[in-house]
């Protein structure tokens, strides 16, 4: 890394007084790292971000705790009134988040505004509207302590870390930090090194509607800022990403006992069966496999085409994929943008060099475009099966591979044949062929007759079984996460002074018991009866 000469004053005047009795150190200017960043799209250099230090993490976390105390206090209606204002902040400057992501990211301004920049709006909106219904106490009917009453309540962890990826920078780490801040915590988010910018620009929007700064605080960095944000003290953390660094961040936070929720990779497999409506599936399995360039965990990844519709659909995937506009997103609008992260296109070269190798047919692109900033053409490939790595291995890019299959039940196997379970698509005309084949899949969301959408349902769970992960971001149990889970239990009246349970015991009790255990649970006894009836 590069280092620069001076430190922010400001900067260092901040930690100075976010610290306790003695304030944080700040490192020396000679050891200042720094982010340097090209845009995708041209490969012109970005604005360079200083690396966050394990000091200024440290330093970060003592204000957010103190922000932290005096927000939880606020009653719910009104951390809710002051995120709708963040809320209608983040509309008011839609064109300029949009533009920082266009430049940082190289996707389309379409889907910057609509992936990104609304999704966030809508879930504030409801989350904001709602989170008094879903953190409000829930009474628990007690089946055989029918004498005593019991309820749950939800308060605030503390602080919540966010550790978040480059390919959605601003929908994904924002879609953490509301439904945190609703709940009473304060957030800390480390975006990736790969986009730290959007980031910044997130922060100075909340910043800007009157909301405590140290509330929501953004730590640019690398690894190791990750590393020193967990060792914190931090109460929660929410990390997006692969599989490879979600073991080590997994790891990390057991070592610390802090929860967390891993959101790793997908794979996702979508079954076109017999009797799908081809011209929706194609367009589908286009818009799926080529969003975003492919680099999302929920992107199309395989294609299962039953046989009876193999070669139309394949057909006319071809033709749709041959009309998409692919360019700088900053200068014209356009349909495909540039690789955000270029290893990756290494990695896309890498899998079309082995499935070639081994049968698969070039349908459509194949090839890296040579032009200043990071392309690859959007690529299809026929004739795939799962000796293949395009078929097992995560692409996150802009690949669609196609296998040919005879029956519903052996998509449905090889669809499940992955240690990944994030998304699946099913297409059929028939709805409850549809269902039932969905309810055989193994992912967290299976959606039938569309693609990609389900993340921007923020009333619906989101997350993955097996390698992709554990945990739910979005939906109300979410926001419920977000906190401590308290029990409570009371009696219903006074109790005598003498409880016939406590001591002393005796041969007189122990037989009153024995007969009560027979008369209240042998057969259809008594507390059966009761738990039967319960709601």
């Amino acid at each position: 890394m590069a280092t620069v000469t001076s430190l922010d004053s400001r900067k260092k005047k901040a930690i100075e007084a976010g610290a306790s009795s003695t304030p944080a150190p700040v490192d020396p200017p000679a050891a200042r790292n720094m982010l340097r960043n090209l845009s995708p799209a041209d490969g012109e250099p970005l604005t360079a971000v200083p690396v966050t230090t394990a000091n200024e993490v440290r330093g970060a976390m003592q204000r957010a705790k103190r922000a932290q105390t005096a927000w939880a206090r606020m009653p719910i209606e009104e951390r809710a009134e002051r995120i709708l204002r963040f809320r209608d902040a983040i509309v008011d400057n839609a064109d300029r988040l949009v533009d920082t992501l266009v430049r940082e990211t190289g996707k389309p301004r379409n889907e910057a505004l609509l992936h990104e920049v609304l999704v966030v709006a809508d879930l504030a909106g409801y989350f904001a509207h709602n989170a008094k219904r879903i953190l409000s106490h829930q009474d628990i009917s007690l089946h055989f302590l029918v004498h005593r009453k019991s309820y749950v309540h939800y308060a605030p962890k503390g602080v919540i870390g966010v550790i978040s990826p480059w390919n959605f920078p601003f929908a994904i780490p924002m879609g953490d930090v509301i439904p945190a801040l609703l709940a009473g915590n304060a957030v800390i988010v480390k975006p990736s090194e790969v986009t730290p910018l959007i980031a910044l620009e997130a922060k100075k929007i909340f910043d800007s509607t009157g909301l405590p700064e140290d509330l929501f605080q953004v730590i640019p960095g690398d690894g190791a800022t990750g590393q020193a944000l967990i060792e914190a003290g931090i109460q929660k953390l929410i990390f997006t990403g692969g599989v490879e660094t979600g073991r080590r961040v997994a790891a990390a936070c057991g070592a610390k006992l802090v929860p967390c929720v891993m959101e790793l990779g997908g794979k996702a497999p979508l079954l076109a069966l017999s009797d799908c409506d081809i011209e929706r599936t194609a367009r589908g399995i286009v818009y799926g496999g080529f969003c975003n360039s492919g680099q999302a965990c929920i992107s199309v990844e395989r294609v299962y085409a039953h046989r009876a519709i193999h070669d139309p659909l394949v057909r006319r995937i071809r033709e749709l994929v041959g009309d998409l506009k692919q360019g700088d997103a900053s200068k014209s609008f356009i349909d495909i943008g540039a690789i955000i992260f270029p290893k990756q296109i290494d990695v896309a070269e890498a899998l079309i060099a082995d499935a070639v190798s081994k049968g698969a047919e070039i349908i459509a692109g194949g090839e890296r475009v040579h032009r200043a900033g990071n392309y690859f053409q959007p690529t299809v490939l026929s004739e795939c099966h799962h000796g293949m790595n395009v078929m097992r291995e995560e692409i996150f890019g802009p690949i669609v591979p196609i296998q040919r299959v005879d029956s519903d039940e052996e998509a449905i196997a090889l669809a499940n044949d992955s240690h990944l379970g994030l998304n699946a698509y099913v297409f059929s005309k028939s709805r409850e062929r549809a269902l039932r084949v969905a309810e055989k899949i193994e992912a967290g969301s299976v959606v039938v007759n569309d693609v990609m959408l389900n993340y921007g349902a923020c009333e619906t769970p989101f997350g993955g079984i097996k390698e992709s992960g554990f945990g739910r971001v979005h939906g109300d149990d979410s926001l419920r996460e977000m906190c401590d889970k308290r029990h409570v239990n009371y009696g219903r009246m006074p109790m005598p002074s003498r409880d016939p349970l406590w001591f002393p015991y005796s041969s007189t009790s122990y037989k009153i018991f024995s007969k009560g255990l027979d008369v209240l649970f042998h057969g259809s006894g008594l507390v059966q009866r009761i738990a039967k009836r319960m709601p």
